[in-house]
Order: structure tokens, then sequence, then C-alpha cells
């Protein structure tokens, strides 16, 4: 039996675009409540008109912890309650291989992928565990199970850590209804792909994971009952290049 996400107050990082705006509007659509954060302004208030049920934006830099804390404070006063986060801000960068990244590089996709979702987990644990309720997905990736050349050494760390940290979620908080997900897709036809030292053609995206089945994937995770915790999903797409 599937949860009814009606009026549930969900919170959206990276809802300016790519995986968490096709997220943003799959539970828009259920009737979720959906609050939209990313750094772009601009992006948000699209993404808010294409909503077909309550949303509202909060532009938030995910690395400042007290603008994050604010951000939460704000959903609490305004609903009383936060029913589920969405953590699916994230970044890679171009010059990725040990022989050229460089140390602003790594500590830029680390500020980003690890520091700033430790913030928004940290500070919706907060109220969540006032509620005994709540649940937390973070969009990790394939490369937080599997190494490989193609996603670079920063990114590959990154998502590993982000498997690690959200399962000690689940370790702390199971026995105060609180419950997380690390979602690690595959290769997915994202705007993420423009980040690639090497450029990829249209039939190469299509063959790909899109973004829409990641958010029917995050829907999947968010109607599950209270007493049910999907620890972790691994997503790819069929024709998978790094098996070839």
């Amino acid at each position: 039996m599937q949860r009814n996400l009606k009026d549930k107050v969900v919170w959206i990082t990276g809802a300016g675009g790519g995986m968490g705006q096709h997220i943003a509007l799959t539970l828009s659509k259920l009737h979720s409540k959906v609050i939209l954060s990313d750094i772009n302004e601009q992006s948000l208030k699209k993404v808010s008109q294409k909503c077909t049920y309550y949303s509202s934006i909060k532009p938030l830099d995910i690395t400042k912890i007290n603008d994050v804390k604010t951000v939460v404070k704000e959903i609490e006063n305004d609903f009383g309650q936060l029913d589920i986060v969405i953590n699916a801000a994230g970044m890679n960068i171009q010059n990725r291989d040990w022989d050229d990244i460089q140390q602003n590089d790594w500590d830029q996709v680390f500020k980003v992928n690890i520091n700033g979702m430790f913030y928004c987990c940290k500070s919706a644990l907060q109220l969540m565990k006032k509620q005994n309720d709540g649940l937390i997905i973070n969009i990790s990736s394939w490369a937080g199970n599997h190494i490989s050349y193609l996603s670079g050494t920063s990114y590959i760390a990154s998502k590993h850590a982000i498997n690690a940290m959200t399962e000690t979620i689940n370790m702390k908080y199971c026995n105060v209804g609180i419950r997380a997900c690390s979602i690690c897709p595959g290769e997915a036809s994202t705007p993420l792909l423009d980040q690639r030292p090497v450029p990829l053609s249209q039939e190469e995206k299509d063959l790909m994971l899109q973004v829409e089945d990641i958010s029917e994937t995050v829907a999947f995770v968010a109607q599950m009952e209270k007493h049910v915790c999907v620890n972790q999903i691994t997503i790819s797409p069929t024709h998978n290049r790094l098996y070839l």
C-alpha cells in the first residue's frame, strides 16, 4: 500500500534544474507541498510556475550553514512540519583527473556535495526529531559504490561519503521514526553532463537514464510507509557504458 503524499511538506534542494526540478514536478503531481531551494532564484521561479500543486521558493546556497538553518526555521514557522527532504544539489568539475585536479576544485566539490548536504540533513533532523517522523532522500551516484576514471577522484570520493553519511542517519534515528535513503543513479542525461571533459552525442544521452526515471524512483521511496526504510537504491541504464 502506498503512502498518500497529499499535503506532505517536501523540501527539495537543487530544485532549479536537472533531477531536482523533475523531482519537484513529480511530487507536485502527487499533491505534495514542495518547497524549492537552489542558488539560482530565477530558475526556481520557473520551476515553481510549472508545479501543479502548492509550491514556494527559498533561494539558498547550501554551503552556508546559517542560511540553511534559516530556511529550515522558516519551513517550521510556515508549516509546523517537514515530512521529506530531498537533497538533489550537487556538482562535478571538468579537470577531474589526478594529474589535472586543483585544490580549489577539490574543495568546492566537497563543499557542495558533502558539507552542503550535511548542513541540510543536520538542520532538518532537528525538526524531524520533534515530529518522531521524517524521510531524507540523498541523491548520490553510481560512483558512490563503484570506482572508475570517468567520474573523477573528487566526485567519487564525495559520493562514497554521501552513502556512508546517509546510512549513519538510519543507525542513529531508526528508533524515532526517521529514515534515510541514498539513490545512486548510473549515467543520466542531466546538465551535469556538460562538465564532462569529452562531450557526449545526443544518441549517447538518449541511451542513458532520464531525469524522469530518477524522479519516479524518488516518488517510489517517498510513498513507502513510515515503517519501511529503503536504505539505498542503485539504478542504471540498461545500456550501461560502464560495463561495455
